[in-house]
């Protein structure tokens, strides 16, 4: 019962927290002074009728009633999943938007994210397993350095020589204009396409750390007694290395593989400025410059669960790892 106890209080104060977040979402906006049909009200200035303001009021789910029942109507909304409409894509819900923009994040920082946590949790345990070799000796500094670089300046610079000047990759958009949307193999190559140079710009930024997270875990591991009493007991060195160093040492990145994934659905916001990528970074910045309040308050709303979701999965998956968690 003592791991159940440990999970079920962990995940007791992430229910708390989610709690929190979604009353101070539903208190800021609040808060501010105006609001979303003011808002829009301002951005038709002479298009709308004053007389319209109240009806517009209406339209976008607003209402003058005291806090406690507006509580009351927001938490009965959210169960349905009714988040408002936006203001930007004004008469799309905000839930529309939003699934729309996050299908899209997901499929490139998601992809990219596990791409990069393989690739360099790989590199870093056969690194620090191989000591001194020549792997152990060029990629650590290597992609460190590479990823010592302005995100933004490398994003850049590959869009402007691989795109631009020597035309391999598209540097716009999703997928390409002649291509309609749909379950077609012609979309998904497009898809594949645009978003192989953004990808790989971001798997190159992130790689370093997730090399140098690896290898320092598995160092420390390495050293431990349970490691050399495998090895005095005479078993195998791959059985070794992936039984007993990877398991324990995978540990801390998995940690930060969880924190990443919440961070996921905020949306990789520069390259998705730089690309022009329609994902959930790119609404956001839309909705910033077009003052989306109900698009802003959903967003936010969004990664704050998609972060505390993605660090209690964490927890549970450590727990069922880890004896020491345990305790």
């Amino acid at each position: 019962m003592g791991p159940l106890i440990q999970l079920g209080r962990r995940l007791g104060l992430y229910a708390l927290a989610a709690w929190v977040a979604l009353t101070l979402n539903f208190l800021l906006p609040r808060l501010m002074p105006g609001d979303p049909a003011q808002a829009l009200y301002a951005r038709f200035q002479g298009r709308i009728e004053p007389a319209a303001l109240d009806s517009l009021r209406v339209t976008l789910g607003l209402s003058d009633a005291p806090l406690a029942t507006q509580y009351v109507l927001y938490l009965q909304q959210l169960a349905h999943g009714e988040l408002g409409t936006s203001l930007v894509y004004f008469p799309e819900p905000v839930s529309a938007v939003i699934g729309t923009g996050l299908g899209w994040t997901v499929f490139l920082a998601g992809g990219a994210l596990v791409v990069s946590f393989l690739l360099g949790s790989t590199i870093g345990a056969l690194a620090a397993w191989r000591r001194g070799g020549w792997l152990d000796t060029v990629a650590p500094p290597l992609l460190s350095f590479l990823g010592a670089f302005p995100y933004f300046w490398m994003a850049m610079a590959a869009a402007w020589g691989l795109g631009f000047e020597l035309g391999w990759f598209p540097v716009r958009h999703a997928y390409g204009p002649e291509v309609q949307a749909g379950a077609t193999l012609e979309f998904v190559a497009s898809a594949l396409r645009h978003a192989l140079l953004p990808g790989a710009t971001m798997v190159v930024a992130s790689l370093g750390g997730w090399v140098l997270t690896m290898r320092n875990a598995m160092l420390v591991v390495l050293g431990d007694d349970p490691i050399r009493y495998a090895q005095a007991r005479g078993l195998p060195p791959g059985r070794i290395f992936l039984h007993y160093a990877i398991r324990n040492a995978l540990l801390p990145s998995l940690t930060s593989f969880g924190m990443a994934i919440g961070f996921v659905v905020s949306g990789a916001l520069l390259t998705e400025i730089v690309f022009a990528y329609p994902g959930q970074g790119y609404l956001l910045l839309q909705a910033v410059r077009g003052q989306d309040y109900p698009l802003l308050q959903g967003l936010f709303l969004t990664i704050t669960l998609a972060v505390l979701g993605a660090n209690a999965v964490v927890d549970a998956l450590i727990i069922a790892l880890d004896p020491r968690a345990r305790t």
